[in-house]
């Protein structure tokens, strides 16, 4: 009984549920990612290198015979892989930079000096002159 409550205790931790709902969040924006490279980013590059479809990109290593099928390297696939990374890369890398510069101006702002009252300055001056 104690581990399923130190497991309870471990989950409901600010912490884990912030990554899930990170790893979730993620998970989305990766399809919405994958969407736009597939469907609106690539196929004009295609057509400006002469109608190619990038997903039919590929090296034949050996072809299909009677009972068994082609293998081939699909370098297409990797390619629009590599362009769906970037574009998460830098998405993530501006959102990185927007955070830390919002750290920074918050760590910059001076600190407000507390106004000392004029009755505490002029005792602290009276003090200050009987000690001499």
């Amino acid at each position: 009984m104690p581990i399923i409550e130190e497991f309870k205790k471990f989950i409901m931790r600010g912490s884990v549920i912030d990554l899930a709902v990170g790893v979730i969040i993620g998970g989305a924006f990766g399809k919405i990612v994958s969407s736009f490279v597939n469907d609106i980013l690539m196929p004009p590059i295609g057509l400006i290198l002469g109608g190619v479809n990038f997903r039919d990109l590929k090296l034949t290593l050996k072809t299909a015979s009677d009972n068994a099928p082609a293998i081939a390297l699909n370098y297409g696939s990797f390619i629009q892989a590599a362009v769906d990374f970037l574009i998460i890369a830098a998405a993530i890398f501006m959102m990185i930079k927007v955070i830390n510069s919002m750290q920074k101006k918050e760590e910059a702002k001076p600190t407000a000096l507390k106004e000392i009252p004029a009755q505490e300055k002029l005792l602290t001056e009276i003090r200050d002159l009987l000690k001499k």
